[in-house]
């Protein structure tokens, strides 16, 4: 399945119940000896709450929460019968997530935003990490960090590909972030609407991140560059992300089918 070019293997975890997941998503998600994919997703009945999603990296890392995953998950999740209602609650590692099918797109309730940097994790001081000045290599970056259930580094900056490239995966497992990060180079076009390039935790350069869209949103309107609600525009495609006065982030964007098989 796929969300934005965000692809991934979806499996049913009761009928694998012997199988290292973290072993098994090297070989499958590798795009030259295996199916190929950004992420395993492990969907399930859960018993604190509709259904149960685990993703798994490339590398063979597990991750706390993906937005573009779990609209896939919750879209098969209906479609396959495991649960009847388009209104459906997810158990992560992040918490219990809501979903929404709808005919436009599926929305997500992403949860509320953690700022203060034990939350996160980041090794700074202050209780927003907003604008913190970040040395990597000869360069002094400013970052913005936030956590979506996993952690992001957001950099309001257009790189081209050579500095995407260099600066993606020396800022992911920086030493200030105990458990690496996300991270998220920001273009903000108007008040409405930012694009985003998304280097993946475990994963590398993707088309699209959920969870990162949600992040480079809440810093783009902590530093007052954009509204409440935005268009977030990926190499995959656009989201629509909106910080509700409730706290609460929703996510609205596509899930789809590409294929089934056997492996």
């Amino acid at each position: 399945m796929e969300g934005l070019g965000n692809d991934f293997v979806l499996i049913e975890g009761e009928k694998y119940p012997d199988l290292n997941y973290s072993e098994f998503s090297k070989k499958c998600l590798d795009r030259h000896f295996g199916i190929g994919g950004d992420g395993l997703l492990v969907v399930g009945k859960s018993k604190r709450a509709d259904i149960y999603m685990r993703i798994f990296n490339p590398d063979g890392s597990e991750a706390e929460m993906c937005g573009n995953g779990i609209r896939c998950a919750g879209l098969y999740a209906r479609d396959s019968g495991m649960v009847n209602k388009d209104e459906i609650d997810v158990e992560t590692l992040a918490g219990i997530k809501k979903i929404f099918i709808k005919n436009d797109g599926i929305m997500v309730d992403m949860g509320i935003p953690k700022l203060h940097p034990d939350e996160i994790p980041v090794k700074a001081k202050g209780e927003v990490i907003l604008d913190y000045p970040l040395r990597v290599k000869e360069r002094w970056l400013r970052i913005t960090c936030i956590s979506m259930g996993n952690p992001h580094t957001v950099i309001f900056m257009d790189p081209d590909d050579e500095e995407f490239r260099t600066l993606g995966p020396l800022i992911e497992s920086h030493q200030i972030f105990p458990k690496n990060t996300n991270v998220e180079f920001v273009k903000v076009i108007d008040r409405k609407s930012i694009k985003v390039k998304v280097w993946e935790r475990g994963v590398g350069p993707t088309l699209a991140c959920g969870t990162g869209a949600c992040a480079a949103l809440v810093a783009s309107h902590l530093k007052n560059f954009t509204e409440r609600k935005a268009e977030v525009f990926l190499p995959g495609g656009k989201l629509i992300i909106e910080w509700g006065d409730s706290g609460h982030i929703f996510m609205t964007g596509p899930a789809n089918y590409v294929f089934k098989g056997v492996f």
